[in-house]
């Protein structure tokens, strides 16, 4: 009688393209190699753009060979490669679940700019956000928040085209960055490394509507530029469109907003972000408000026009209420900026991302149109 076979469980492979030179020297040493592989490891990788063991020409065939059977540099699925008629270009890139992400490419004269998702969806709930709508998925992990930079890196460089080059990373794609604050601080450890990308902290910035104590954290692991997500002025309004505010209300944000910078070089400044909602948040009293809780902060405000989407509830403010508003601003000597409108005709611009997401959070379901809005 012939006895059935056995199947032995296959042993999923380690990807090394979600680990800092800490998890590559770790991941080395178990293997009874030298640490300094982690080095000469992330420069094929994210320098050169390889995940081919058999290309790296300075590690000897055995380990090679090794390497190709344990591990492996496994990036995301590219399903969609838009390009907006400003150059803008928006990625859509496919997880091994089946969720989707979004990454942008903003190309400006002086830089260029990749806007990267750190959430599958988004954990909080903002009420002006067509990505929150979509609601919650997971967190992704840290090679799944590099794959994105390493993927655009690669596709902007088959391009072969001047001024396609990435020089600030940005986290403000799907996701608050700060309720996946372990995942996005590895990352960050790699933007950082000289090994890898050598980034400069000032073209680093992780954008966060709030979260107080990974703020905190953050302060103390990277000098990173930060930006806050604010888009009103009392707490009763931020409640509605920021709904994080009920549990780290306006005065304890400002409050971590000063931590955060006491800690930072002298000439540093934090950016404010600041949806214009006509109607809703777009007054000039509003704008005095804004001067006040500045008081004491070197900051930069950034003015964003609320890109509309369908349901939304808002409209966006005019030309006019935006100049006002900026102008009471900079009468007060706060530098404000109106952000210009990228890639609104691929869905790319701010608060358009959405990817494609299993809402775990059931909210799509459970959407109710906001109290504060300009309802058509």
């Amino acid at each position: 009688m012939n006895s059935a076979p056995i199947n032995f469980p296959v042993m999923e492979k380690v990807n090394l393209l979600g680990m800092n030179r800490q998890d590559l020297e770790a991941f080395f040493v178990s293997i009874d190699e030298k640490a300094f592989r982690a080095s000469q490891m992330m420069k094929w990788i994210h320098q050169t753009g390889v995940d081919d063991f058999a290309e790296m020409t300075n590690i000897s065939k055995s380990l090679q060979q090794q390497l190709s059977q344990i591990a492996e540099i496994k990036a995301l699925e590219v399903v969609v490669d838009q390009l907006s008629a400003d150059g803008t270009r928006k990625w859509v890139f496919r997880l091994k679940d089946g969720n989707c992400i979004e990454t942008v490419f903003i190309p400006e004269d002086d830089r260029g700019t990749l806007c990267i998702s750190s959430q599958v969806g988004c954990a909080l709930d903002c009420s002006f956000c067509s990505t929150a709508r979509q609601g919650f998925s997971r967190n992704l992990g840290s090679d799944e928040i590099l794959s994105q930079v390493w993927l655009a890196s690669r596709l902007l460089h088959e391009e072969n085209r001047p001024g396609r080059k990435i020089s600030n990373l940005v986290l403000m794609g799907m996701g608050e960055p700060l309720l996946n604050y372990e995942n996005v601080v590895k990352a960050i450890d790699v933007f950082l490394d000289d090994f890898a990308y050598g980034l400069s902290k000032r073209r680093v910035t992780v954008s966060t509507a709030g979260v107080l104590p990974a703020m905190d954290r953050l302060s103390d692991r990277h000098d990173v530029q930060l930006a806050i997500s604010l888009h009103a002025t009392d707490d009763e309004l931020r409640n509605e469109l920021v709904p994080v505010n009920r549990k780290y209300p306006i005065k304890e944000l400002i409050a971590a907003c000063h931590r955060f910078m006491a800690k930072r070089s002298p000439r540093s400044r934090l950016t404010i972000e600041y949806v214009m909602l006509a109607g809703v948040n777009d007054s000039e009293q509003h704008a005095r408000e804004l001067v006040r809780l500045m008081k004491g902060l070197s900051v930069l405000i950034n003015l964003i026009p609320f890109n509309p989407f369908t349901d939304s509830g808002y409209k966006t403010s005019s030309s006019n209420a935006v100049n006002r508003f900026r102008d009471i601003l900079q009468k007060a000597s706060i530098t404000t900026v109106i952000r210009k409108t990228r890639g609104e005709d691929i869905d790319a611009a701010c608060g358009q991302l959405v990817g494609k997401v299993e809402d775990k959070s059931r909210r799509q379901k459970r959407f109710i149109k906001p109290r504060f809005g300009m309802h058509s």
